[in-house]
């Protein structure tokens, strides 16, 4: 009773547009103020959650993401993505889409992609034509193909809730990154054709070779990061540095976009997003031990082991991404949060953790898309000035195909676990 209390209070306060993490506070404060609990554990557990190691690698990574969308490099990617896929059908909703997987690779977050690349985006597709909404629509679904691939936030996250190897994760979501990419333009076709929507963009080898020289380096970040990887030159959080130096260096003197004041704004805005993220995930660690004392993982592993025929591992698989989808629709980031009740029944089930690392981190991409909150899905709008419940429409067609592509992932666990397995991942 007090668990469903504390949870109708965090709901309530997010309808009322209270943030998150005041929302996710109320609740841990109700909980312990009519359960009488020691309220110092709250503010500790909050600082063992913002302690782990493995996040040392968010506010490099975050940092990284910033000085790569203030240096220009978004501009060209979209370029060489335009170059390659603008003669699709589709034209601009495919380079959309694929740019998300270049430059989302790059940034590792759903709202750093779209802010990189839907400011530029959306407002030239609505001049050719296409409808605002599903501009909107294309832009927010896409986004959710950067935590994905390295270096991905999210995966951070569920390393730092898990003991998962960061490495084996990056390298796990590499290739359900791709499969997401290819069936969204696969729609993209489909609803192109039928409409006509698009402009004619001729393909052009030469045009081609010359967007990619032009933007080589700016590939060089996921290259740094998954060779590193792969030859144990480095750890996931020496990356991040690696990452950042690459990014400046690149911006500053390769493309000489990024001069001293802008460095500096860079800075300032990375180090205001890694506390806010920071202060988000130690907060969601308490809820998350909220959720653990009041017996919901234990309860959550009877009512799995009550509705999984046969005790099957899938079934436990489905059930268990079932909470998180539902879970995802209310908090973000999800991770930090559900895992505490998930975890147990994980290990209980014997589901290896990488494989449902990339469960967990598309559930994530799907809560960004779903209401109440759908943080990417108001972000899209709010950059298209049209109305977020049109865009929820348009991007219908966008939602099935990433739940069909996650589907894929469950039936088949050797999609994420076939690549850190060839390179030697542990």
């Amino acid at each position: 009773m007090t668990l469903a209390l504390a949870l109708a209070v965090i709901v309530g306060l997010l309808v009322l547009g209270t943030p998150l993490i005041v929302a996710m506070a109320g609740g841990v404060a109700v909980y312990a103020t009519v359960e009488g609990s020691w309220m110092l554990q709250y503010p500790q557990q909050v600082s063992d959650g913002m302690g782990s190691f493995v996040l040392l690698a968010m506010p490099l990574f975050i940092l990284a993401g910033v000085v790569m969308n203030a240096g220009g490099i978004a501009d060209r990617v979209f370029a060489f993505a335009r170059s390659l896929f603008g003669s699709l059908p589709g034209g601009l909703a495919q380079v959309d889409v694929s740019t998300s997987l270049f430059f989302g690779g790059m940034v590792g977050t759903s709202v750093a992609d779209l802010a990189g690349t839907g400011s530029t985006l959306i407002p030239q597709m609505k001049r050719h034509g296409y409808p605002a909404p599903y501009a909107a629509a294309v832009t927010a679904s896409s986004s959710g193909i950067g935590p994905l691939i390295p270096p991905s936030s999210p995966m951070i996250l569920y390393a730092a809730a898990t003991g998962t190897s960061l490495g084996t994760l990056f390298f796990a979501g590499v290739v359900p990154g791709i499969i997401l990419t290819v069936v969204l333009m696969v729609v993209v076709g489909v609803q192109a054709k039928r409409n006509g929507w698009g402009e004619k963009i001729r393909f052009s080898w030469a045009e081609v070779g010359r967007t990619l020289w032009s933007s080589a380096a700016a590939f060089g970040v996921p290259v740094i990061i998954l060779l590193g990887l792969t030859l144990g030159v480095f750890t996931p959080t020496e990356s991040g540095a690696f990452a950042v130096v690459y990014a400046i260096a690149v911006s500053a003197f390769a493309y000489r976009s990024l001069g001293i004041r802008k460095l500096y704004r860079c800075l300032v805005e990375a180090a205001v997003l890694t506390g806010e993220v920071m202060l988000i995930v130690g907060v969601s660690v308490a809820l998350g031990a909220v959720l653990a004392m009041a017996g919901l993982p234990g309860a959550l592993a009877d009512l799995a082991t009550a509705i999984v025929p046969g005790d099957t591992q899938l079934g436990y698989v489905v059930v268990l991404t079932l909470v998180a989808i539902v879970a995802g629709m209310l908090f973000d980031p999800l991770i930090p949060v559900i895992m505490p009740v998930l975890l147990p029944t994980m290990l209980q089930a014997g589901i290896d953790p990488v494989h449902f690392g990339v469960i967990i981190v598309m559930a994530v991409v799907i809560g960004q898309v779903t209401p109440p909150v759908a943080m990417s899905l108001v972000v899209a709008a709010k950059i298209a000035k049209v109305d977020a419940w049109q865009v929820l429409r348009a991007n219908t067609p966008f939602l099935l195909a990433t739940v069909l592509v996650l589907a894929l992932v469950m039936l088949f666990p050797s999609l994420s676990t076939w690549l850190p397995a060839v390179l030697g991942e542990p």
